[in-house]
């Protein structure tokens, strides 16, 4: 009688562990693999199911390091652009989770990070969700596609213990912080992930990052983090990372590695040189990355962190004596930058994420344009825009260099990441434009810069979404071909795979992945989604 087994044959299989591909036979029962076999040596008589990988690749599901599917999950747990990239596991968690509800952090939803409405049900669960773990079972529950787990926010941490108020914390309020942290590592956390661009994350100094990160360190979990500064700062944000590494003695992740803006892209050789020679004195210091000359990130990013201070965010913008205060430091000031930090300044500034109609039509005009267009400087523009909006108005920043993208691309420690959530072009749509990453970030790996480019090698790349990843989070069972492990297997074609999403049309899903299983149960079929929601909470093993 044939059994739940699904038995992949004639596929080169890619381990995850950076070997190089061999032909074999891949025998899948349950949820786990049971078997890895020469060709032909595993009998097909038993077997639910036979695949031909012929002319494919298997290799374990991708694991995104750096996902923002968490208000996304709430709507869709098929998460359709994941999966059809060849995603198994999302882990989420930079700067905002939204449990727990604890201390001051009593309202999650009023630091949301992605405009993607949820329904009132979901509103009054997670006000429920006064532990960690609480959000990631629910999710569990309700049904996901994907593996999913997280870092514990670290901008929700502060909440918890501070609000949005700036200044040190009291040793009450660090000690709430600590035994927050404390329980999230417990229920699961990998660690905790800082934003420090972001408010109210910017408002944490140096030592209290330390202090946090000592109990992170007790549960040898990770500090993970998007630096204070990836521009004009570079060097003193990267400094202060690898500082909270060595004095609270854990390892230090950072999100998507870049010199931002064209005047600090000669900085990334320097960068490069200094986290390699931090782990050659025995720092274990790794970082991800995209694989896109643009960064994506809210308009109200361009503006001093101070204004969001208290969560008065948009009713400051509406005091006359604060636009001075943003004038001044951002155009007075000889100092200052001036402009924004892209290629061309405000010209290298995309605002996509409109809500109201009226500003609609300035999707796909650069801030520089939409700025003339309402006769203004590029500043009131865009504080105008964000009052007009109320909302942080997602934009794309034109701020990479594509020499430093192939630069990083072979690097030992680097991995791959989309920043971005899980979506379907047929309601995402509605919602505007986003970054191409959403949808194409692996296939434009496997497809521009491996088969095309020849940057990285198959099994380099692949490591880079699998195997690395797992190692870093202490996923211990997942992220490579063994039997034993849990059966979050990709089927692809090398030759075909490809990011289809652009900067000018997004909401493109990708192309080459054929076929995916989550813990055993297929979720794409043929690059069709099945439907299946067989993903776990995954935790540290």
């Amino acid at each position: 009688m044939p059994t739940t087994s699904t038995l992949i044959r004639n596929a080169r299989l890619v381990d995850g562990a950076g070997n190089p591909w061999q032909y074999g036979d891949l025998l899948l029962t349950g949820d786990r693999i049971e078997t890895i076999a020469p060709p032909g040596a595993v009998s097909a008589a038993n077997c639910a199911e036979v695949v031909d990988g012929a002319g494919l690749v298997a290799c374990p599901g991708f694991i995104d390091i750096q996902s923002h599917s968490i208000l996304s999950l709430m709507i869709d747990g098929r998460c359709l652009s994941k999966i059809t990239q060849g995603v198994t596991t999302e882990i989420m968690g930079e700067a905002w989770t939204p449990a727990p509800v604890a201390g001051r952090h009593t309202d999650p939803m009023a630091n949301t990070i992605l405009p993607i409405p949820i329904s009132r049900e979901w509103h009054e669960r997670i006000r429920g969700w006064t532990r960690f773990a609480d959000w990631l079972q629910a999710v569990e529950e309700a049904g996901a596609s994907p593996n999913i787990g997280s870092f514990l926010g670290g901008g929700t941490l502060r909440h918890v213990g501070k609000g949005m108020e700036m200044g040190q914390p009291s040793s009450d309020e660090l000690d709430l912080m600590r035994r927050t942290m404390a329980e999230a590592m417990e229920d699961g956390a990998f660690g905790v992930s800082y934003a420090l661009i972001y408010p109210p994350d910017s408002y944490t100094d140096t030592e209290e990052l330390i202090e946090i990160c000592k109990v992170v360190s007790r549960y040898n979990g990770v500090y993970i983090t998007h630096m204070r500064s990836e521009g004009a700062r570079l060097f003193e944000g990267l400094e202060e990372a690898l500082t909270i590494g060595r004095r609270a003695n854990l390892p230090v992740e950072i999100y998507h590695l870049k010199a931002s803006g064209a005047a600090n892209w000669h900085k990334m050789p320097s960068t490069i040189a200094r986290i390699e020679e931090a782990r050659a004195q025995g720092l274990d210091v790794t970082a991800d990355m995209y694989p896109y000359a643009a960064s994506g990130t809210g308009l109200s990013s361009l503006l001093p962190t101070w204004t969001a201070a208290d969560g008065n965010f948009f009713a400051n913008l509406e005091d006359p004596a604060v636009r001075t205060r943003i004038r001044k430091e951002m155009l007075d000031d000889s100092e200052s930058n001036r402009e924004p930090s892209t290629r061309g300044g405000a010209a290298g500034v995309l605002p996509v994420g409109f809500h109201k109609k009226e500003n609609r039509p300035y999707i796909g005009m650069s801030l520089a344009q939409i700025a003339a267009d309402r006769g203004q400087d590029w500043l009131d523009c865009a504080i105008d825009l964000l009052r007009a909006e109320g909302q942080r108005i997602g934009t794309i920043f034109l701020s990479i260099s594509e020499d430093n993208l192939r630069a990083q691309l072979p690097l030992p420690w680097i991995k791959f990441a989309t920043d971005a959530d899980g979506i379907d072009p047929a309601w995402a749509s509605d919602l505007g434009p986003t970054h191409p990453r959403a949808y194409g970030t692996y296939p434009r790996v496997l497809g521009r810069y491996v088969r095309e480019q020849q940057a990285l090698t198959l099994e380099d790349a692949l490591r880079k979404m699998t195997g690395a990843v797992a190692d870093r989070l202490g996923l211990r069972q997942r992220g490579h071909l063994r039997a034993g492990f849990y059966a979050d297997v990709v089927l692809f074609d090398p030759h075909t795979i490809s990011d289809r999403a652009t900067f000018a049309d997004s909401h493109q899903l990708s192309v080459g992945v054929q076929d995916v299983w989550v813990n055993g149960e297929r979720v794409l079929r043929s690059g069709e989604h099945t439907g299946a929601t067989p993903g776990r909470f995954v935790k540290k093993d």
